[in-house]
């Protein structure tokens, strides 16, 4: 699918009243950006969402990043992603992940291998009547295993969190074909000690989860890094924060170690739509943004 260079990941677009979320989808949509992600979370009401924002554009692509698996039968989810293309047409991407162990218990279900829960999911969601295309489908992948599973069934991987030189490690195994579009958390507020605390209020939790835990370590990022928060070094690493510039910076690191796309994420410290900073944002795909 044609993602462009930059897209908005947005908690925000499934949370906001619904009129809000049009408006600034159309502004969007107006503004030259084509991919919008939000988060699948537990799947509730996330395809309900997916359709409200696709009606709200009728360009952009809307991006799942990503859903959990438990408890979604692939059943259920292979005939709404049809009837969404029927609606409005095949503007859908589907991300998947494995989430956590808790995230299983949480529906009854057994955490087991990883690796082997998402082949699994992929086999029974291509033998469904409304199989979903492999260029329509991504894995929220970090370790190499899952990295490799995502090239070779998937279109690619959209993984959370990570430096730069992520892409990098992940083109020099994966090869040039498949699609890795990392997201980005970027905090537009030029006060270093402010930003990295907004960063770490709207991102820090995650850094202690196991799987993010065991893939910062790959990049030389120890437990005191991934504590409290994370640590400024850890923050900035992954953070792109200060002024457009700065982040416009961050941006092409990510694109140059070998990203296709990023999806950029921002946050404020509050839960409104930051419709400025997304105009803010959008800049950089314009005439004279310097990011094709």
């Amino acid at each position: 699918m044609e993602l462009g260079t930059l897209g908005i990941w947005s908690m925000q677009l499934r949370d906001a009243r619904r009129e809000e979320v049009r408006e600034a989808v159309a502004e969007l949509d107006a503004l030259g950006i084509g991919t919008l992600w939000i988060p699948g979370l537990d799947g509730k009401g996330a395809f309900d969402d997916v359709d409200a924002l696709l009606a709200a554009t009728p360009r952009a692509v809307v991006a799942l990043g990503v859903l959990a698996v438990w408890g979604q039968h692939p059943v259920d989810v292979g005939r709404a992603v049809a009837e969404l293309d029927a609606a409005h047409g095949p503007r859908t991407l589907l991300g998947l992940g494995v989430s956590s162990p808790e995230s299983a218990a949480a529906v009854g279900q057994a955490w087991g291998n990883p690796l082997d829960t998402m082949s699994d999911y992929l086999d029974e969601l291509a033998a469904t009547e409304h199989p979903v295309a492999r260029d329509r489908l991504m894995l929220g992948a970090l370790g190499p295993r899952m990295a490799r599973l995502a090239a070779t069934r998937t279109a690619g991987l959209h993984p959370f969190l990570v430096p730069a030189e992520y892409a990098e490690v992940q083109r020099a195994q994966l090869g040039a074909e498949a699609l890795v579009a990392p997201h980005l958390a970027v905090v537009l507020d030029t006060d270093r000690a402010r930003a990295r605390d907004i960063a770490r209020a709207g991102i820090g939790f995650f850094f202690g989860l196991p799987a993010y835990r065991a893939n910062l370590a790959r990049f030389g990022f120890a437990d005191d890094d991934v504590a409290d928060g994370g640590s400024d070094r850890l923050i900035d690493a992954v953070v792109a924060h200060g002024d457009l510039s700065a982040v416009a910076r961050r941006v092409r690191q990510h694109l140059e170690a070998g990203a296709d796309h990023i999806a950029l994420h921002v946050l404020t410290g509050d839960n409104d739509l930051p419709r400025a900073q997304w105009r803010e944002l959008a800049t950089l795909v314009g005439p004279g943004g310097g990011i094709a």
